[in-house]
C-alpha cells in the first residue's frame, strides 16, 4: 500500500515537472505575440490546475477506500476470532462436564478398586477441572474487557 503512495505521489511530481517544463519550452519556441503568449500561458495553467485538483481528488478517494476496506476487514476478522474463543469456550465446558461425569461414573464402577486410585483419578479430574475453569474464565474476562471498549 506504501509503494502505490510512493508511486502515486511521483507520478503527480513527474506530471507537474513535466508540465512546467513543456510550458517553459513552448515558451521558448513559439513565436507568438506576447497577449497571445500570455493567454496561452494562463489557458495551460488552468488546465494544469484543473487536471492536478483532479489527480488530488482521485488520490484522496482511493485512499479513503483503501482505508475503510482494511478497517472493515480487520472488523470482521476480530468478529470472527471473537466467536471461535465463544464456540470454543462453551465447548470446552461441555467437555470438561462430561469428564467429570464419566469420572464418577469410572469411580462408581471401580468401587472394589483401592480408594487410593480411585481417590487419585478424583483429584486429577478436579485439577484439570480447576485448570480448564480458569482457562474459561481468562477468556471471558477478555471478552468482557473487549465489550467494554
Amino acid at each position: 500500500m506504501s509503494d502505490q503512495g510512493i508511486n502515486t505521489k511521483d507520478f503527480l511530481i513527474g506530471g507537474l515537472v513535466g508540465g512546467v517544463i513543456g510550458a517553459s519550452v513552448a515558451f521558448l519556441l513559439t513565436p507568438k505575440s506576447g497577449r497571445e503568449l500570455r493567454g496561452s500561458i494562463n489557458e495551460q495553467a488552468k488546465v494544469a490546475k484543473h487536471k492536478t485538483s483532479d489527480w488530488t481528488n482521485q488520490a484522496v478517494e482511493k485512499g479513503s477506500t483503501m482505508a475503510t476496506t482494511a478497517a472493515r476487514s480487520v472488523s470482521d476478522q476480530s468478529t470472527h476470532l471473537y466467536d471461535k474463543v465463544k464456540r470454543l469456550s462453551f465447548s470446552l465446558r461441555k467437555d470438561m462436564e462430561q469428564l467429570t461425569e464419566s469420572a464418577d461414573n469410572l469411580v462408581d464402577d471401580l468401587g472394589g478398586i483401592s480408594e487410593d486410585i480411585a481417590a487419585s483419578v478424583r483429584q486429577e479430574v478436579e485439577d484439570l477441572q480447576r485448570s480448564v475453569e480458569q482457562l474459561v474464565k481468562e477468556v471471558e474476562e477478555k471478552e468482557r474487557l473487549k465489550n467494554e471498549r
